[in-house]
């Protein structure tokens, strides 16, 4: 069974914006986070969850990326939705399917992330969570 699907920036947040079950987890690094952005859901009275999907423990791959979600209260008894943004849109749909498989539904992805996809100049920026203009805070 695969993520719930891909969603667009403007349809993640009209979704975190229109349901109160729904949450945004952004799974950057915490150096993109701090230099690059975050997403800002402070209208919608509930805060995005930051939780790095980096696969790369040998034994589990995602189990600290789980247990950072469930340390926030993501988890399958939950219920909602859960939208997960990355830089480009890449990352993050790993980040949906280890939700998925782990009974987080429905879990989806957001195309272009929060940056975008690298440009012919090799710049981000271009599509994106804050190239549509939505909401976004720098820390």
């Amino acid at each position: 069974m695969g993520r719930a699907g891909d969603l667009t920036p403007r349809e993640a947040y009209e979704l975190v914006r229109d349901d109160g079950d729904a949450v945004l987890v952004d799974v950057r690094t915490e150096a993109e986070w701090r230099f690059v952005g975050v997403p800002d859901t402070t209208a919608t009275g509930r805060a995005p969850v930051f939780a790095s999907w980096l696969p790369v423990e040998e034994d589990a791959p995602g189990a600290r990326f789980l247990a950072e979600l469930a340390a926030a209260g993501v988890t399958a008894e939950r219920g909602g939705p859960v939208v997960f943004l990355c830089r480009s849109g890449q990352r993050s749909v790993g980040a949906a399917e280890a939700a998925t498989a782990a009974g987080i539904v429905p879990s989806y992805n957001v195309l272009d992330g929060f940056e975008g996809p690298l440009d012919a100049d090799g710049h981000r920026g271009g599509a994106g969570w804050r190239a549509e203009g939505l909401p976004w805070r720098q820390s």
